[in-house]
């Protein structure tokens, strides 16, 4: 395990110039980054929040608004990851981790000051797609410089011969967000926070099937920054934008995650209908979250119990405490890798969210 990534590994069978090289969600996972909850904090209040805030935790986040997170949380967060990573390690993955920077010190620009919240979902900030790595716009301005803490990383790889762009470094002014949000409420159609003023975008909003990419519009993801991903990717992908009955949407794989062709874990809540997309595929509807109530869960839902990771089209890492996603995984012909996590969802993310696939062993292929 290593945090500069400098000592990268062979290049890929399929694109021998560069060492990322990723289509899927299942195809084989030869190196991943895990992300660091080092000096987490509570982002500075702000009006992109409560859209996505479970509503229990807005009061606590304009309370502690700019303070670290609870010590003990985070430290006991730190453990489980670095269980995690020991635990791709001895499955095969080689990881590589994103360097620590300072989460208080303020920062801006002419309009806005702001200071940062963690670098723990590589996820989110960046996206992977075939030799390309993006950095991507997004909509918090407390994630602005998120991620500078993979930087060294992302010049290694491009270094050995990978592909690094970054889509338009968003201003985040007043006009991005809508000052007139109200919560619709559960079962009401969602009401974005942001508006097309510029594009932006989490990598979490987007879910990867080869040639045909899924994405969603979402508190963080407008239809511009949609737009501009499509037209960067160019035509040898498809890009498909699915609604789903989730009025508070923010980063789509606590609604679908695809675990191998033609089989997708999906939210029951959340796809109440078979999209036509997924004609002839095998739906997994997740089983009901057992996470306890008096747990903490600051930025997430309690089905971020759906959050897993594919190793390949079998091996799936699971939350340890998750009995009834470990026995309906194995029900389902997959080989559950359990490892506790439950501090770590805490802070809004389980194991899709916490890694970014570097390389998968796989080619560019039609599934939909």
């Amino acid at each position: 395990m290593t945090r500069e990534g400098t000592a990268l590994t062979a290049l890929t069978p399929d694109n021998p110039e560069s060492p990322v090289c990723s289509y899927t969600e299942w195809d084989l996972l030869e190196e991943v980054i895990v992300g660091i909850i080092d000096d987490a904090h509570f982002p500075p209040w702000h009006l992109s929040l409560p859209p996505v805030l479970p509503a229990g935790q807005r009061d606590v986040f304009r309370r502690q608004a700019g303070r670290p997170f609870p010590a003990k949380r985070v430290e006991a967060a730190r453990r489980e990851l670095d269980e995690f990573a020991r635990i791709l390690q001895a499955e095969g993955v080689r990881v590589v981790r994103p360097e620590p920077i300072p989460q208080d010190r303020p920062y801006g620009t002419p309009d806005w000051t702001s200071t940062g919240m963690y670098a723990a979902m590589p996820r989110d900030a960046l996206l992977v797609v075939g030799d390309e790595i993006i950095e991507c716009p997004m909509a918090w301005r407390s994630r602005y410089f998120e991620s500078c803490a993979y930087r060294p990383l992302l010049k290694a790889y491009f270094k050995a011969g990978a592909r690094w762009s970054a889509a338009p470094k968003p201003e985040l002014k007043d006009e991005l967000y809508d000052s007139t949000w109200t919560d619709p409420g559960d079962g009401q159609p969602a009401r974005l926070v942001i508006t097309e003023f510029e594009p932006t975008f989490d990598a979490a909003d987007f879910m990867r099937f080869g040639r045909d990419i899924v994405a969603q519009r979402s508190n963080v993801t407008n239809d511009f920054g949609i737009e501009w991903l499509t037209r960067h990717l160019g035509d040898q992908y498809r890009m498909h934008v699915l609604e789903f009955d989730d009025s508070h949407p923010m980063h789509i794989d606590a609604t679908i995650i695809p675990l191998a062709p033609g089989r997708l874990l999906v939210n029951p809540e959340r796809v109440r209908e078979v999209p036509k997309l997924f004609k002839g595929w095998d739906l997994l509807r997740a089983p009901v979250p057992v996470i306890p109530d008096a747990h903490p869960l600051y930025l997430t839902s309690k089905w971020i119990n759906m959050n897993v990771l594919m190793l390949d089209e079998k091996r799936v890492v699971v939350e340890r405490q998750d009995e009834p996603m470990i026995a309906s995984m194995k029900a389902w012909g997959f080989e559950p890798i359990p490892c506790d996590f439950r501090n770590f969802n805490s802070f809004g993310g389980s194991f899709h969210c916490a890694t970014l696939d570097i390389r998968r062993r796989g080619s560019l292929e039609s599934y939909l």
